[in-house]
C-alpha cells in the first residue's frame, strides 16, 4: 500500500494494477512462444512441387504423417502401420467431413505412401490430399523456359 501525500495522512485504499499487467504480459509471452510449438505437429521434410494451391491448415483437419523410416502419425500421434485403417475410422467417426490429409517426408519410399493410401480406402476414405512445400521460381523443373510460348 502506498502513503497518501495529502494533508490527511491516510492510507491509501487504491489497488495497484502494475504486479497484474506485469504477470499478464509474462503469461502472453509464454503463450505466444508455446503455442507455434503445440500446433507444429510431426516433422517431415515435404517434397516441394510448383502447380500447388495453397490451403491453410485448420484444426479440424486429420492428418497422417509418414516420416523417413516409415513410421506412421495421424494428428501428431503415432499408430502402428497395421492399425491405421482403424485410427482413421475412430477419428472420423465424428466428423462430418471426411477427409485426409497426407504430409509424407520426401524420402519416404513410394510404397510406404500407396500402402497408406490403400489402408484409407479400404477404410471407406475417399477424399485425401497430398500436402507439399511450394517452390517457387523454378520453370525449368517442369520443362518450362521463361521464353517459351505458343508462337505462331
Amino acid at each position: 500500500m502506498a502513503m497518501s501525500m495529502g494533508s490527511t495522512g491516510g492510507v491509501k485504499s487504491d489497488i495497484n494494477v502494475t504486479p497484474l499487467v506485469d504477470v499478464m504480459l509474462v503469461l502472453l509471452i509464454i503463450m505466444m512462444i508455446v503455442a507455434p510449438l503445440l500446433q507444429q505437429g510431426v516433422a517431415v521434410t515435404l517434397p516441394r512441387a510448383l502447380n500447388t494451391a495453397e490451403k491453410p491448415e485448420t484444426e479440424g483437419q486429420t492428418v497422417v504423417a509418414i516420416t523417413a523410416d516409415k513410421r506412421y502419425f495421424v494428428n501428431a500421434l503415432q499408430v502402428e502401420p497395421t492399425q491405421l485403417q482403424k485410427r482413421i475410422s475412430d477419428v472420423l467417426e465424428t466428423k462430418k467431413e471426411k477427409v485426409v490429409i497426407i504430409k509424407a517426408d520426401q524420402d519416404v519410399e513410394y510404397g510406404a505412401v500407396m500402402q497408406a493410401m490403400d489402408d484409407l480406402r479400404a477404410g471407406g476414405i475417399e477424399d485425401m490430399g497430398l500436402i507439399t512445400e511450394t517452390r517457387r521460381g523454378d520453370n525449368t523443373a517442369l520443362g518450362r523456359s521463361a521464353g517459351a510460348g505458343g508462337g505462331k
